[in-house]
């Protein structure tokens, strides 16, 4: 409907040759005026090839007939041929029109191609996507998918909320977010997909000073006595902490409580208890130490094959068609490269076997 409206519009531009007086010094070449004239009258020419009819094409297209009657005379005398005559109530496409058709077809797929691509971007633009994730995934994984994202689609704009476990899991549900970045990954449901995106082992961190900040290698039952420091209820290595401590016959003396990993270390660091978390970078050196009253922590591999994370993420499943565009466009690129950009994250570490393997 747009092309007919372009073509009804258009008369001075799309005219006969000779119909336009043409603008002194004008340099543009021959071929170029032809093309410009014949352009908006390619989408008459081919639902014309289809149906046969001046009439039918003129209802499809919502011009008058005398409209595609005057398309086609002007383009017969662009193109420097006839291109219908007539045959019986319709019309005939010459030998010449059938060679031109293949090649009409081909230019208006090509530009409806590009409209649709530009039409997808701006969806991308206007739309949101609303990510929740857990605090230890803000520093690295969260960023590397965005920016992956972003590098293809660099107008898309983000939500993030942060939080614990079940309360990004509880945001994903109630449709508060649309993917949802979690450690364990959400075990899949009636109204729930997941897929893991990499693994990262669980270490024992201690103060510089702990008497097992030395070792190879250490059992959780080893610190059974010391101060503990945790995540509190509900966030995802809490119950990986628990359960390696079940595993170990015993239970974790808790002396805090936190809600973010980096109070746990600075906890650690200053020797109030030991922990467990995912590897977290180089401990403070010699001159912070110094500086800060010896403040430091080390972290020691665990010897438990519970001792690792799964991270990956979940998002909701609904009936086709009904995700929007930017959505869609995000947790597609997570599914097929997520798992190759968040590689790095393990570290290289030698990642425990999950159990039965």
């Amino acid at each position: 409907m747009l092309c007919a409206k372009i073509i009804a519009n258009t008369d001075e531009l799309s005219g006969a040759p000779g119909s336009r007086q043409e603008r002194p010094g004008s340099n543009v070449e021959p071929e170029l005026k032809h093309l410009v004239q014949l352009l908006p009258l390619l989408p008459v020419l081919a639902e014309l090839g289809r149906t046969g009819h001046i009439t039918a094409t003129a209802e499809i297209l919502g011009v008058p007939q005398s409209t595609v009657s005057r398309a086609v005379a002007r383009a017969s005398a662009v193109v420097g041929a006839e291109l219908v005559v007539r045959d019986g109530r319709g019309v005939r496409l010459t030998p010449a029109a059938q060679t031109l058709l293949p090649y009409i077809d081909q230019a208006l797929s090509g530009f409806q191609a590009g409209l649709d691509l530009v039409r997808t971007e701006s969806d991308v633009a206007r739309g949101k996507i609303a990510v929740s994730f857990q605090h230890t995934f803000g520093e690295a994984a969260l960023p590397l998918l965005i920016s992956a994202f972003r590098s293809s689609h660099p107008a898309a704009v983000f939500t993030l909320s942060q939080g614990a476990r079940s309360a990004c899991l509880e945001e994903l549900a109630a449709g508060q977010s649309d993917l949802a970045l979690t450690a364990p990954v959400a075990p899949a449901g009636m109204n729930l997909d997941s897929i893991p995106l990499y693994r990262e082992p669980l270490r024992l961190v201690v103060h510089h000073s702990h008497r097992l900040a030395g070792r190879r290698s250490a059992g959780v039952a080893e610190v059974r006595t010391d101060p503990f420091v945790a995540l509190g209820p509900g966030y995802g290595l809490r119950s990986l902490t628990d359960a390696l401590f079940k595993e170990a016959g015993c239970r974790p003396r808790i002396a805090f409580e936190s809600q973010d990993s980096h109070t746990v270390r600075g906890l650690v660091a200053a020797g109030l208890g030991v922990s467990i978390l995912p590897p977290g970078g180089d401990a403070p050196g010699r001159e912070l130490r110094a500086a800060t009253g010896n403040l430091g922590w080390v972290e020691v591999p665990l010897t438990s094959r519970l001792a690792f994370r799964e991270v990956g993420v979940s998002w909701r499943r609904g009936k086709p068609g009904s995700e929007p565009v930017s959505v869609r466009l995000f947790r597609e690129m997570v599914l097929s490269r997520g798992q190759e950009l968040l590689a790095g994250l393990a570290g290289g570490y030698a990642l425990p076997e999950p159990p039965g393997t």
